[in-house]
């Protein structure tokens, strides 16, 4: 496995002003996300426990060590929570943390590279590899079916894709440039 750690949350702000924060969680349970600690910033140099305290919008409102006023939980604004990957669970043969995902070649059914995953979205209509190839300009949007990607091999690091017509234009590398 190539990830360690994986991103399981940020801190979005401060919550009032005695040193709450808000917390967006990208764990299939939300609130699974206290349970994974201690949590790390991305670089691994800091580690937080994380107590939540309710339910907000968009997330919950927590506690978390190193952070005890508004000004630290408004400095902490952006910090991305990644959790050791041990203390994960394992998943079900069909279902992937994005992580795994990102990075991995993409080619079609007939074995022609298509490009590398380069993000996947969620956008409340199920996820969407973000795939970008050579010559492209911006990445593909590859809805992430099983129709439309029946193989993610993460041991060979492959992904075979059957993309719905349109998702990866036939001639963009033949679009002319203004001389």
């Amino acid at each position: 496995m190539k990830n360690d750690r994986i991103c399981v949350g940020v801190l979005a702000g401060a919550f009032g002003v005695h040193g709450e924060v808000r917390l967006k969680s990208y764990c299939a349970e939300p609130t699974d996300i206290a349970d994974y600690g201690p949590l790390w910033s991305k670089d691994g140099s800091k580690s937080y426990q994380v107590t939540l305290t309710r339910p907000i919008k968009n997330g919950f409102a927590a506690r978390v060590s190193g952070i005890s006023n508004k000004e630290d939980a408004d400095a902490a604004l952006g910090v991305e929570l990644f959790a050791d990957r041990d203390a994960l669970p394992s998943l079900p043969d069909d279902e992937f943390y994005h992580a795994d995902l990102i990075g991995m070649i993409v080619q079609d059914t007939g074995g022609q590279e298509l490009g590398r995953v380069k993000a996947v979205h969620n956008h409340g209509a199920g996820d969407v590899l973000e795939v970008l190839g050579p010559g492209m300009r911006t990445g593909a949007l590859l809805p992430f079916t099983r129709a439309a990607v029946p193989t993610v091999d993460l041991a060979s690091g492959r992904i075979v894709a059957d993309p719905p017509e349109g998702v990866f234009p036939e001639s963009e590398n033949d679009a002319s440039e203004p001389s």
